[in-house]
């Protein structure tokens, strides 16, 4: 099972992503969370302490770790483009509630077409997260995809786009479709958060196409509760467990098929 969540910021990616990935832990499956937004905050949400995340290094931030696996050095303007990386998830990772979290980072510099050391890393070990056969893997992404490229994206078995009710949310949700199906992946799902009343799911249900809503997480204090203190959701919330685990036996559908 490999799934990248995208979304707006503050839409719920992250609560979805924690959730689902402790579920799986709580199976007994080997289960990877890549934290791949700018706003850092998965460690949190799956029961890490603010100071415990403070002191996770992000891999793009590993500067002689980037320098030692694609050649590049202040001397050397040359570099790897396919570094050796497979070691890395489970070396960087940080274990917690039986889930291992790798935190990517980003890489700040100007335009989105940039060919460096630090980016070609962090797609090289989101390409080669695709590849570990048995374990579950999940990225909590940003709204754009540009850390995929067409060899790792169309190794991923869906993407699954976190909305809410609203028109801003509906357009990413068409926009990540049109880039995935540019990336060759043709499974987009959407999960419509923070659902407050009938209206709010017609809303939803008449705007996403069925084949592809996955469903709906309602309008939780249990889970502002827990944010608020730093908290896991999964710790805080069994309403919001429970509307996330149908979705989850919907995706365990998907992967027995």
């Amino acid at each position: 099972m490999k799934v990248a969540i995208t979304g707006k910021g503050g839409v719920g990616k992250t609560t979805l992503s924690s959730t689902l990935a402790r579920l799986y832990a709580d199976e007994g499956r080997t289960v990877l969370a890549a934290d791949v937004d700018p706003d850092a905050n998965l460690g949190l949400a799956l029961g890490l302490t603010q100071e415990e995340v403070d002191e996770i290094v992000p891999i793009s931030k590993m500067r002689t770790l980037v320098e030692e696996r694609t050649g590049a050095n202040a001397a050397n303007k040359f570099f790897k483009l396919n570094p050796q990386v497979s070691d890395i998830p489970d070396t960087f990772s940080k274990e917690i509630n039986g889930v291992k979290l790798l935190v990517m980072g980003t890489v700040d510099v100007g335009g989105s077409g940039c060919v460096c050391p630090e980016h070609v890393m962090l797609k090289s070990i989101l390409s080669a997260l695709t590849y570990r056969k048995n374990d579950v893997v999940i990225m909590d992404m940003e709204a754009g995809l540009e850390h995929l490229g067409r060899g790792t994206a169309g190794n991923m078995d869906q993407f699954i786009v976190v909305i809410e009710p609203g028109a801003r949310s509906v357009q990413t949700y068409r926009n990540v479709k049109r880039l995935a199906d540019d990336l060759g992946v043709k499974r987009v799902r959407v999960v419509a958060n923070k659902v407050r009343d009938a209206q709010d799911e017609e809303f939803v249900r008449n705007a996403i196409p069925a084949e592809d809503l996955l469903g709906c997480i309602h309008y939780n204090t249990e889970v502002i509760d827990a944010d608020r203190q730093g908290k896991s959701p999964y710790d805080f919330s069994p309403t919001a467990i429970e509307e996330i685990r149908k979705i989850k036996a919907i995706l365990d559908s998907d992967e027995l098929d």
